[in-house]
Parts: C-alpha cells; structure tokens; sequence
C-alpha cells in the first residue's frame, strides 16, 4: 500500500496537504504588460524575462536540496532524537530505533501505527519504538494529555490504539472533540479521576514542551515523522519507510 498524505499544524494551515492542494491560492494579478510598440516597453518585457527566468533557475536549485529533516543525527539532533522521556516499545536492546513524531488526530498517523507494528513483529528484537507527541490539529493538545497521563496507569499503548480506532468519532473535520475524547478514554478503561488530574501535571505539561521543542529541532513539518537510527526518508510513504527499516538492520546485525 502506499499511503503519501501527511497532517500538517493547524493556525494558517490546519489542513491536511489533500485540502491544502484544495485551497485557493490568493495570487496577486498580473500586472499588464504594456505595449511592444515603444523602446521603454521592450525594455520593460526583457526585465520582466530576466527576472522570471533567474526566478525559474533557483526554483529548480531549491527544488533539488535534500528535506532538512534528513540531517545526520549530530549534536542536537541527536539530542533532540535520544527520546529517554519517551513510551518505547519494543526490545531496550534493539539495534533500529524508530522514533515516531505522531498526532493522536493524525489520520495518516492511525493509517501508519499498524505497518510500524508489522515492521517490528518482522524483524523480532531488533527494532524498537519510540513515540513523541505534536498537536498539529486544532484541539489535539486534549488527546496528547490523554496520552502522556495514561503512562501513569500503565496504559499508553492501549490508549493509543484506542484512539487510532476511534478517531473518526472524536476528529471530526480535523477539529478535535474534547468530551468524546474523554468518553473513549474512559471506554479504553482508565480511572478518569486520575486521569483528569494527571493531565494537568508539570510533569505531563514538561514532557509535552519537550517533545514540540524537539520536533522544533529536528523541523518536523508533517506527522507522522519517523527518524530510523537518526535518519529520516528522502520522501515519505510505507515503502520508504520499509527500505529505511531494511537498511537500519542490515547495518546493525
């Protein structure tokens, strides 16, 4: 399968990137070219040429660099990607570690949690996950405290999956319904007085800040964003993620 539509923040742009190619663009008009018949036109019509046709050539420059999400894991970023706060899943000693930028109200990030599974069950003990949360959709800060406050419970991954199965109840037009996410979380099983008390922690809120600071760092633009062994793919879908996946264990066993 492949699967190529990521979620995006929202603000200006809390759209998918299907919706974004769907919005109208505000263009400027044209301004109107004026006669050829005098010298000063022509002249005019050579400027505008030169200018649209450097503009042209650095466009096809910008085009060809590679995404700034594919650095190499140094410094920072290697930092940023350590995710020692993180849920992880998965053998501690792992040679491939993936680490997983998702938004609960990510449709692509539900589409994606399955294949990330497969992945490890076909490479048993030698892939690991790791999960960090950014709230890209309207609302989505309510189900990423859900998250993070049902660790305390032992319960992430099953909330998590909760969520994913139940998303087009509670993420409804990329806008997040807060009681339903409640309503799910309390179906999933979790104690809701604590639950509700946890997700206002200092610890939930620092784990939080951590992560979109991260994400800041690493410039992920899209969820979900997955880094395998610190390195990102060149373009995004299942196969890619595959190849990454295949190569990381190569090299590591």
């Amino acid at each position: 399968m492949s699967y190529d539509r990521r979620c995006i923040p929202h603000g200006d742009w809390n759209l998918s990137r299907k919706s974004q190619r769907n919005k109208p663009a505000d263009r400027p008009a044209a301004p109107a070219a004026p006669a050829s018949g005098n010298p000063a036109a022509r002249r005019w019509m050579l400027a505008l040429a030169l200018v649209v046709l450097l503009g042209g050539i650095g466009l096809m420059v910008y085009g060809n660099r590679p995404e700034s999400t594919g650095a190499a894991a140094d410094g920072s970023h290697a930092a940023a990607l350590a995710s020692t706060h993180s849920p992880t899943l998965g053998e501690p000693t792992a040679g491939v570690h993936i680490v997983e930028f998702l938004d609960p109200a990510c449709e692509t990030c539900a589409v994606f949690f399955p294949i990330v599974k497969r992945l490890m069950a076909e490479n048993p003990g030698r892939v690991r996950l790791s999960t960090r949360h950014v709230a890209f959709h309207e609302g989505a800060e309510v189900p990423v405290r859900v998250l993070e406050a049902s660790r305390a419970q032992d319960k992430y991954w099953e909330t998590l999956q909760g969520l994913f199965a139940t998303q087009p109840r509670w993420a409804v037009n990329h806008r997040v319904d807060p009681r339903e996410v409640l309503r799910v979380a309390a179906e999933i099983g979790l104690d809701m007085q604590r639950l509700e008390a946890d997700m206002n922690s200092p610890a939930v809120t620092e784990r939080i800040e951590r992560d979109r600071a991260d994400a800041k760092t690493l410039k992920v633009t899209a969820t979900p964003g997955f880094f395998v062994n610190g390195k990102s793919m060149p373009s995004f879908g299942e196969q890619q993620l595959r190849a990454l996946v295949a190569t990381a264990v190569d090299e590591a066993y």
